[in-house]
């Protein structure tokens, strides 16, 4: 797994604790249900048990768990959820609040899987063009995982919810992707050239700040 340096690392590493990889404090919890109320914890600690529930599956079984998981969750666009254009939730935040969009989804199940152990090298956010959307050619965002660097990855998805691999989704046209630890280009199939290191990605920089502040809460 590759390494991040100085203060991204810091924050990196905070972010997976908050998603779960050493559990959700109860001042967090109580933080959140007095914010979206009592059915907020309920997610949350549901979170809890199916990261928990994960950690011993197969890896095949973890996608299913992650994926299955935060598509229960109702789709809201980020105007009507957080009144902004675009925003990107943190897991905790979109799992309280109950909504998100395809961002918010690909992200809840990216934290989720490194959670449960399943290798960061492995899983990266992809952002795609949906053919299938009206308008046409519309952007939207999936989680793909690879069980190896080379393989025709599998994807989850919001829109369709069954895991389909990469190369049966003729309806997503790759653009980018990132994870914790750097930064591609898409190519047609496959993982793609590596352009940089996901600081140069604005939202993603806002998300990690504002899931270190729920780890340290």
């Amino acid at each position: 797994m590759k390494r991040l340096a100085g203060f991204w690392a810091l924050l990196f590493c905070a972010a997976i604790f908050a998603a779960g990889g050493i559990g959700l404090s109860d001042k967090l919890i109580s933080y959140m249900t007095a914010k979206y109320g009592s059915d907020a914890k309920q997610r949350l600690l549901d979170w809890e048990k199916v990261i928990d529930k994960g950690k011993t599956a197969s890896e095949r079984n973890k996608l299913d768990l992650a994926n299955d998981f935060f598509n229960q969750i109702p789709y809201v666009s980020d105007l009507q959820h957080w009144g902004v254009k675009d925003y990107w939730a943190t897991p905790v935040e979109m799992l309280a609040s109950d909504g998100g969009d395809c961002e918010d989804y690909a992200i809840g199940k990216y934290f989720t899987l490194i959670a449960m152990g399943v290798s960061e090298d492995k899983l990266k956010i992809t952002y795609v063009r949906e053919l299938r959307f009206d308008p046409v050619d519309q952007a939207h965002m999936v989680l793909a995982y690879y069980p190896t660097p080379d393989a025709d990855p599998l994807i989850l998805d919001n829109v369709d919810k069954a895991i389909w691999p990469g190369s049966e989704r003729d309806d997503l046209v790759p653009v980018y992707s990132f994870n914790g630890a750097g930064l591609w280009l898409a190519k047609e199939r496959g993982a793609g050239m590596e352009v940089g290191k996901p600081d140069r990605i604005s939202m993603w920089n806002d998300l990690i700040a504002r899931m270190n502040r729920e780890a340290n809460r």
